[in-house]
């Protein structure tokens, strides 16, 4: 089996044309833990799978490292992105992408014929409790406390496509992130789980973020986790509606409007046949 490995900003992925390989979309969670599992294969912090869309142009199926499928993956989309146009299976600098979170429209911006950077419609998001979804008397779960382990944290949470939880901070300590974004992803409020954002706000127009993912741990970069931050940021009144967001891995630009647009770049690392 072919596959490419790519990465958005440190967060890196497995990429397979499943068009014709006759498995269905919700089988490849076992190949998931296969292929993504870092001592005894590839290795990455999940897989991306290219399905013919009666839809939209394509199809993105997207499963975590632990085997879990997931709605949407911001940094997955723009490295699926890259997948598909440099394997010319789709060859359009404008086209659209069906995931479980909707169709999500692309533009990319090329230099020379090669990508530069890529340009991702994310939605709206929700900031609904029931949407998240957070066990909450609330229609919003913003500016909330919640109690973990030994600390008390001010929480704020969206569906960004998948659940996202904020947490503002005064500095990022992965050890904290670690510690605590492990529990708070299993705390029982969260029924889904959820991903976990430690944010720190440098100005108006830039924040720091350091991810716990639900589902793959921490991360060098989330690209719905980015989004999500930017956006429960600008909703308190703490940064303009463009904000870059840089974490571990890199940088990416989100625009909050009606439609939320995150703008950032896609690497291939390597290609090659996987055993499986």
């Amino acid at each position: 089996m072919k596959f490419w490995k790519l990465h958005g900003i440190g967060n890196d992925f497995i990429a397979i044309d499943g068009r014709f390989d006759g498995i269905e979309s919700s089988e490849y969670s076992n190949l998931a833990q296969i292929v993504c599992h870092r001592r005894f294969s590839v290795g990455a912090d999940g897989l991306l799978v290219v399905k013919n869309s009666n839809k939209a142009d394509i199809e993105m199926v997207y499963y975590n490292s632990d085997g879990s499928r997931a709605a949407m993956c911001g940094n997955g989309l723009r490295c699926f992105v890259k997948f598909v146009y440099d394997n010319n299976i789709i060859r359009k600098e404008e086209f659209d992408v069906y995931t479980l979170d909707g169709i999500k429209k692309i533009n990319i911006n090329t230099m020379d014929g090669n990508i530069n950077s890529i340009i991702v419609n994310m939605g709206q998001g929700s900031l609904l409790s029931k949407d998240v979804p957070v066990r909450s008397g609330k229609e919003n779960f913003i500016n909330e406390t919640i109690k973990v382990l030994d600390e008390e944290f001010v929480v704020s949470s969206m569906l960004m496509g998948v659940p996202h939880t904020i947490i503002l901070v005064d500095e990022l300590d992965l050890e904290v992130v670690s510690k605590y974004g492990r529990e708070i992803e299993k705390n029982k409020i969260f029924p889904e789980g959820t991903n976990v954002n430690f944010v720190k706000i440098e100005d108006s127009n830039n924040i720091l973020v350091s991810t716990w993912e639900r589902g793959c741990g921490y991360t060098l970069g989330c690209g719905t986790g980015m989004t999500a931050s930017a956006v429960i940021c600008n909703y308190l009144g703490k940064v303009d509606k463009s904000v870059n967001v840089e974490s571990e891995g890199g940088k990416v630009t989100i625009d909050i409007g009606e439609t939320i647009y995150m703008t950032g770049p896609a690497v291939k690392i390597c290609e090659g046949i996987l055993e499986v």
